[in-house]
């Protein structure tokens, strides 16, 4: 990925594209890009998968570095567990949330985002088991490239890569604290515990990143092949601290940015791009809705110079800058060969929400060629949505099972190779390759809602599955169309996007006519005055072959001054599998990764069946 930010000038051309443009089911796009993320899961899947073809992989991770790195999602078409994609896919499904989490909530897709989101942090926090500790990679994409597997058979290396204080890697904690301080904002009303568990870790890890300042491929070299940080990392500290006031109001972290703007290059660098190495422009708009909010303070000045390169990128998007984006003849914004369609989403999404910014300033945006209307934002991110979703000169639909015509050979290998349900036979290393690699036929199991690469410069696509610069998807390509569909699927109904964030709490999906049943707290019921606090509550509901079932979850505080040892808790009127606990005899204790719980923290397990809640109570436990 190039650092130089020039593009070349564009040759004005009039063109009579040869095809038509046509309606699209925002809604169904995005429930099917959310449930993308499904098939991209590593550990232990969930009792509610929906994605039923894929099944458990991964379950070693981090075993061998005696550390629990069981989870999290598959970057790409590969097996590879990479952090900083990781990390940047799960900031941008949670800006996605929350800015539009109310329009998604009105489709009924909020759960299913929210639990996509979950899904990575829960990870990341595994991932930090100490202040000064992340693990950054697990497995190796150079042995991985190698072998053609489902992750369910795979037999490839798997070590853990770690940074640290002698080991640093700057852009990688900062955008880790990022992704953690953008969630803890999702998850503030539904699950408050978690929220500030997020944010905790957050706040760690931009202290260790400001403190122990490197590029993390430096230390994990082996994804330098893959993920080298061209930008360098001050770009991240900036994204990091802005994630971080927006979280938290601290006043630090905006003084942060407004002391290191000029120096870090967030006021420097005019951009005409933003995604998973460079976040200049993902910092300016951000910046940018501080100072429409009237927080900028003393550091106006400095946070205007922000806000100028935000507008030097918006316009470039819309053809009025100094220096525009390059498109393709069909309309597309055309950045490089290799997936280009992630600069795509990620762009439309900056485009949709200072688009209404915007509006919600009354403000218009200053461009070279005059001042713009915030509607030509919004209509540039549609039409980058509606060519991806199909209407381009070749009728394709870049996202796969949207429409009729969308790709059928993906550079995937757990979609190309049948699934381990139908046919359990392993498949070895090299025997992929040989099989299913060089198949010609259709996958036969369907990459639902995935956005792969897309066309080149002049608009041509081949469906062919070693054709990964055009054939393989990204989680990061779908992160950002979360919020952007949502946008466009609900039209505005008048919200004011520079109030303060409130992502709703995700309705449960009710099973008619049966009622839900009353989710309940409980405490410890030894004695009102116990250290030990238990909150049970009802994630969701779902109905299968006319049967309803609940998934509850369950948060249990150590509210006491010590930490909490030896816990024993008894569960009655349990009816299905529980998770996030240890079962011992009739009692339940610690998961096998904790034998302990500090003093303030939380613990949450959760269990699904087709009863009401069950009965939690605490048996046993020391205080040391």
């Amino acid at each position: 990925m190039e650092k130089s930010m020039s593009m070349a000038p564009l040759l004005l051309m009039v063109l009579c594209l040869p095809f038509a443009l046509g309606w699209h089911d925002y809604n169904q796009a995005l429930s099917k890009s959310i449930l993308f993320f499904e098939a991209q899961r590593s550990g232990y899947l969930p009792h509610n998968q929906r994605v039923t073809w894929r099944a458990n992989s991964g379950l070693n991770d981090g075993k061998a570095s005696g550390v629990d790195l069981v989870g999290g999602y598959y970057d790409a078409g590969d097996n590879v567990k990479f952090g900083l994609p990781m990390a940047f896919t799960i900031t941008m499904m949670s800006w996605s949330i929350i800015e539009y989490g109310k329009p998604m909530a009105a489709n009924g897709e909020l759960g299913h985002a929210m639990e996509a989101v979950k899904w990575g942090t829960d990870y990341l926090i595994k991932a930090h088991p100490e202040p000064y500790v992340l693990y950054g990679e697990v497995g190796d994409g150079n042995t991985d490239h190698y072998c053609w597997q489902r992750p369910e058979d795979m037999t490839t290396d798997r070590h853990a890569y770690r940074i640290d204080p002698s080991n640093p890697g700057s852009d990688l904690a900062g955008e880790t604290a990022a992704a953690m301080a953008a969630a803890s904002i999702v998850f503030r009303r539904s699950n408050p515990a978690y929220s500030s568990e997020l944010l905790h870790h957050a706040y760690q890890l931009f202290d260790f990143a400001d403190k122990y300042k490197g590029k993390y491929d430096s230390s994990i070299t082996v994804a330098q092949k893959y993920y080298r940080s061209v930008s360098g990392y001050n770009d991240e500290l900036l994204w990091a601290a802005a994630w971080l006031y927006q979280a938290s109001n601290n006043q630090y972290y905006l003084n942060y940015l407004g002391k290191n703007g000029d120096s870090m290059g967030g006021t420097g660098w005019a951009m005409t791009e933003f995604g998973w190495d460079v976040k200049y422009a993902g910092v300016q708009t951000l910046v940018a809705k501080f100072l429409m909010q009237g927080k900028a303070g003393m550091h106006a000045p400095v946070f205007e110079r922000y806000h100028q390169k935000a507008e030097h990128f918006m316009c470039s998007l819309i053809g009025k800058g100094t220096r525009n984006v390059q498109k393709t003849p069909g309309g597309l914004m055309f950045r490089q060969r290799w997936n280009n369609m992630q600069f795509v989403t990620s762009a439309s999404f900056l485009a949709t929400v200072y688009s209404d910014y915007l509006v919600s300033s009354r403000g218009t945006l200053r461009c070279a060629a005059g001042n713009v209307a915030p509607t030509q934002l919004l209509s540039f991110a549609k039409s980058q949505v509606d060519y991806l979703l199909g209407d381009n000169p070749r009728g394709t639909s870049y996202m796969v099972g949207y429409g009729n015509n969308f790709p059928r050979q993906v550079h995937h290998r757990g979609s190309s190779i049948v699934s381990i349900k139908v046919d359990s036979k392993f498949i070895a290393c090299r025997q992929g390759y040989a099989a299913w690699y060089t198949r010609k036929a259709s996958d036969p199991n369907v990459l639902t809602g995935a956005v792969v690469g897309g066309p080149d410069a002049y608009d041509n696509f081949a469906d062919e599955r070693d054709n990964y610069e055009q054939t393989e998807p990204a989680t990061y390509n779908n992160a950002p169309l979360f919020g952007i569909l949502a946008r466009l699927g609900s039209g505005h109904s008048g919200y004011n996007q520079l109030l303060p964030e409130a992502v709703p709490v995700p309705k449960p999906v009710a099973a008619k006519p049966k009622a839900e049943p009353k989710a309940k707290s409980t405490l410890n019921p030894a004695t009102t005055s116990s250290p030990i606090f238990i909150q049970q509550k009802m994630a969701t509901s779902w109905n299968e072959k006319g049967r309803t079932y609940y998934r509850y979850s369950i948060v249990m505080t150590n509210k006491s001054s010590k930490t909490l040892k030896d816990l024993k808790l008894s569960i009655s009127k349990l009816y299905g599998p529980i998770w996030g606990l240890t079962k011992s005899g009739n009692s339940y204790g610690f998961p096998t990764y904790l034998n302990s719980l500090p003093a303030g923290k939380s613990l949450e397990f959760v269990y699904i069946h087709a009863a009401s809640p069950a009965d939690v109570s605490v048996s046993s436990y020391n205080l040391a």
